[in-house]
């Protein structure tokens, strides 16, 4: 491809790139996304990208995934150093009584770049995991949009237990792998290699993407129904501020509102088994009624098919 036309509009210069002290915004990462997918006629260009993500080359930080003593340490090295190795997409770990779960959510404002992110992603922590372990872990993915023409390429990357239209990207697998030792494991290394991943940590401007941190804050507060000015507060922002912050990550606080609210009744529905009455009052709904119709709304199915599912 020529240079000048995947650097185009990203402000991004080779030779930066070279001196190995560049730092580039999401949105630059996004554009220059967008440029390889416009010049590049293959299918596979981000599952390639994800073969070679993980470990990755972060020094310490890549000393840590390595030396993971089995998958649930490599959970362990994912959520606390995700800010480095995963800063687009932010793993989210919900472990039901068999199953671990890993949503996938955009922490960015990833928008029309997000099915690349979710390839590449899902792709590099199914290919570490493969390296590390030394088999091919029996995941389950499914994916938040319509199937794609190139499917193939999934069935290639992640076998055939692959679901789309579904609620969530996500990643599941039976709980009963998460402590089989890996082999290649090197505990004293891991543990100086993750105090010095802490330091680096430390360092950058921000541990999470603005839109993981609405999501975590509407999460813990949805029992107070926070709305727009609550929230702007919390952040120390006007309200028209929080609203053009949102825009420019190509969303709106309703939208964020109603994901944690679907998440949660999702949760209380499948897991936990809430009636429809608790739910909707934990949910500030007025009645089932109108509980219905979100959910409707939300996944396409009413609340007494999310449960059968």
């Amino acid at each position: 491809m020529e240079e000048h036309k995947i650097f185009r509009n990203t402000r991004i210069f080779y030779q930066d790139i070279l001196s190995g002290n560049l730092r580039v915004s999401p949105e630059q990462c996004f554009q220059l996304i967008q440029n390889v997918q416009r010049q590049s006629t293959s299918q596979d260009f981000s599952f390639l990208l994800g073969h070679r993500l993980l470990p990755g080359n972060f020094s310490v930080v890549s000393a840590v995934c390595i030396n993971a003593a089995h998958l649930q340490d490599e959970l362990d090295s994912l959520l606390d150093l995700g800010a480095i190795l995963t800063p687009f997409l932010r793993p989210r770990f919900i472990y039901e009584e068999h199953n671990l779960i890993i949503d996938w959510q955009d922490a960015c404002g990833a928008n029309h770049n997000l099915r690349f992110l979710v390839e590449m992603m899902m792709t590099a922590f199914t290919s570490v995991c493969r390296w590390l372990s030394g088999t091919v872990l029996p995941w389950h993915y499914y994916f938040a949009y319509a199937q794609p023409v190139h499917v193939e390429q999934y069935e290639v990357n992640f076998g055939n237990r692959i679901e789309f239209n579904s609620q969530h990207n996500r990643m599941v697998i039976a709980r009963e792998y998460l402590y089989i030792p890996w082999l290649k494991a090197s505990p004293s290394a891991a543990f100086f290699a993750r105090q010095e991943g802490a330091v680096m940590l430390d360092e950058l401007p921000a541990r999470h993407g603005f839109l993981v941190c609405i999501y975590e804050f509407l999460h813990q507060h949805i029992h107070l129904n926070p709305n727009l000015e609550q929230t702007a507060s919390a952040f120390c922002m006007s309200s028209a501020g929080l609203k053009r912050k949102l825009q420019k990550h190509h969303t709106h606080f309703q939208a964020q509102y109603d994901a944690v609210r679907r998440d949660l009744a999702l949760h209380w529905k499948r897991q936990e088994g809430l009636s429809n009455e608790q739910i909707a009052n934990r949910l500030h709904f007025h009645d089932t009624a109108n509980l219905r119709r979100a959910f409707k709304k939300w996944t396409g199915l009413t609340p007494a098919e999310v449960k059968l599912r």
